[in-house]
């Protein structure tokens, strides 16, 4: 390949960059189902002929198993295929109801590149309404298994696999017409890159490929592995249940061995990781080489960027591949699970293993890692309707990020880029419901010197008879802190004061009744007795911390101007102090610090602290799994 002009680069990846966002906004208006249309539960990308992935602003699944299946000398244009087999997806999909539809793009009668999208669609048939069984004990229980078919032939679809996929759902309507989105849009994404390579040339556009590629690479090498130092480094982290047994530690352990003279400068050795389990919390990762776990993982990197804004400006693409080497277990594991194991709740895996690299990382560079962040869960509820016709609402809530060296972690993030949480307005008209609180659930976010994140607390009252369901983790496990911080508070629901486990499939609801759902808050960074008293003040303020955390974790002692104590928040609301007007909360009624009192307090906290503690705190939790350990033999620096 001729070296590329450094400024069709640019013009390319912008292209390529706009072409991808075009898909996804196209996806998102034409969408049928609450899961794709409002909570952006989808992701488009662009590959190349050679099955690299181009862009790094989202992310999407694999070309490999495509091309496996059907040779790119037999592909024409107008094709789309369709797949979701976990277990013949070579590691590019998760559970059976993230679909994926891919569509090659054409030069002068040629591949070149290919677009393709995948989301979690609401129903693809399965045991249980969303597909989703928490207690599943095979695959063949999670919904329709389709491999690599060609959905659309030269532009016209296969009314014959449309039917049979919209026959096994329970949401046909919605299915058919997410489809048609997706494989619309990518079509539509297909002719604009075929533009590109009209333009430009073929040889043109494919050497600014490589050089895309090449400069991601040769960035992640420079500026993020040069900080990590060399030697081998452990952690492990933890899965608490799996649906079927009762809870326990489900470990994924990473050994990372860092040489900055190899040619593969990372290795990532997965041995020690438990085996699969019996329930659906099994990832099939160990496929093509592990390509899809390494962009998976590599994002984790940006955060070894010298300053935050560096890191928001660095994309993931398939420059990160070379860089990172991968050893599995045998089969058998968590990560090596054996057909037909099922794995519709493998984000307990997946998003663990994100938090697993972190914790790592951590260790090796002193911290400069944020703390353990929030995992998706999906929570909502199935019934009958007053019209007779069944529905299912379900949510993708966020949590709290981990506080960072930095910054404190962000309130109700979500862990995959672009997702939301459904609009009250539009979940009240749908479905028979009401959203009777939305807003931060106080005290969640772990304390340190720089705080986490808040989860949500969101009480939802039944107004007909229901179902709830709920596939969540960290429902016993908290979101670790690092460094001196603490752990963040877990997930946790309520049915009219009923607690409720973090997988469910068809808990009853009365109308009338009140779920309340509380998302994990993240896990602290650096000693909570080190944090300005002021912004602990400010905090409690904002009703983000109670008074009884700010005197018990963080040592500030509060007082109202009549020089009264703070009051408690009650039931661990989000509530805030003081009288607010138009420009916000009205300091003259606020509490304030009381410097004397704040520091005999934290004297007399910092003569408790253990002399030899360990770097990681998992949370009260982790003692009732692990046989009264309060700590792994992992945790310490």
């Amino acid at each position: 390949m001729s070296a590329a002009d450094p400024v069709l680069v640019e013009i390319v990846e912008g292209t390529l960059a706009s072409v991808e966002r075009e898909v996804e906004t196209a996806i998102a208006r034409t969408a049928r189902s609450p899961m794709i249309r409002d909570a952006h539960d989808f992701r488009a990308g662009i590959h190349d002929v050679r099955l690299r992935k181009l862009t790094g602003r989202s992310y999407s699944a694999l070309v490999q198993p495509v091309v496996r299946d059907f040779p790119v000398a037999e592909m024409n244009p107008g094709d789309v295929f369709f797949h979701n087999d976990v277990y013949l997806s070579e590691g590019g999909i998760g559970h059976l109801p993230d679909l994926c539809v891919t569509v090659p793009v054409f030069h002068d009668g040629d591949v070149v590149a290919f677009v393709q999208a995948f989301g979690h669609h609401d129903d693809i048939g399965g045991t249980v309404p969303g597909s989703m069984p928490s207690h599943a004990r095979s695959v063949f229980e999670e919904g329709l298994m389709v491999p690599p078919i060609r959905l659309w032939d030269r532009g016209v679809p296969n009314r014959a696999a449309l039917t049979i996929m919209t026959r096994n759902s329970r949401m046909p309507d919605s299915l058919a017409g997410d489809l048609d989105a997706e494989c619309s849009a990518c079509l539509m994404g297909a002719r604009r890159l075929a533009e590109l390579f009209a333009r430009y040339g073929r040889e043109a556009v494919e050497a600014c490929f490589d050089a895309i590629v090449a400069n991601t690479a040769e960035t992640f090498r420079r500026e993020l592995l040069a900080k990590i130092p060399e030697g081998v480094h452990v952690w492990e982290d933890y899965a608490e249940h799996d649906g079927v047994d009762p809870p326990r530690l489900h470990a994924q352990r990473i050994t990372l061995t860092v040489d900055h003279s190899a040619a593969v400068p990372l290795v990532i050795d997965f041995t020690g990781t438990s085996p699969q389990a019996k329930g659906p919390i099994n990832h099939a990762g160990d496929y093509a080489g592990g390509v899809f776990l390494k962009k998976w993982l590599a994002p984790i990197l940006r955060n070894l960027a010298d300053t935050p804004e560096r890191m928001a400006g660095l994309d993931v693409n398939e420059g990160v591949v070379p860089l990172i080497g991968m050893r599995f277990p045998e089969k058998g594991t968590l990560l090596t699970p054996i057909f037909p194991a099922p794995t519709n709740a493998r984000t307990f895996v997946i998003l663990r293993l994100l938090g697993v690299l972190a914790g790592v990382l951590a260790k090796a560079t002193g911290g400069r890692m944020p703390a353990d962040q929030e995992t998706i869960r999906y929570t909502g509820v199935h019934g009958t309707g007053a019209d007779g016709a069944p529905y299912l609402m379900r949510e993708v809530l966020g949590g709290g990020s981990g506080g960072r060296w930095y910054a404190d972690g962000e309130d109700t993030i979500h862990v995959v880029p672009d997702s939301r949480n459904i609009p009250v307005e539009f979940a009240e008209s749908r479905w028979p419901l009401r959203v009777e609180r939305l807003g931060l659930a106080c005290d969640s976010g772990g304390p340190g010197l720089h705080r986490g994140g808040l989860g949500y607390d969101k009480h939802i009252r039944m107004l007909r008879d229901a179902s709830f369901m709920s596939i969540a983790d960290r429902s016993i496990l908290s979101c670790w802190g690092v460094n001196g911080g603490r752990a963040g508070r877990p997930f946790s629901v309520e049915i009219e004061g009923r607690a409720m486990e973090g997988l469910v499939d068809d808990a009853p609801v009365r109308a009338g009744e009140v779920i309340r759902v509380r998302t994990t808050g993240g896990g602290g960074w650096g000693c909570p007795l080190d944090r300005d008293p002021e912004a602990v003040a400010a905090d409690v303020r904002d009703g983000k911390v109670s008074p009884e955390s700010a005197r018990d974790d963080y040592g500030v002692i509060l007082r109202l101007p009549d020089g009264s104590a703070t009051a408690a928040v009650p039931d661990g609301l989000y509530s805030s102090y003081g009288s607010h007007d138009a420009d916000g909360p009205n300091p003259v009624d606020a509490p304030t610090v009381d410097a004397e009192a704040t520091a005999r307090r934290r004297a007399e906290l910092r003569a408790l602290l253990p002399g030899n503690a360990p770097f990681f705190d998992r949370g009260p939790g982790f003692p009732s799994l692990s046989g009264g350990l309060p700590y792994a033999d992992v945790d310490f620096r």
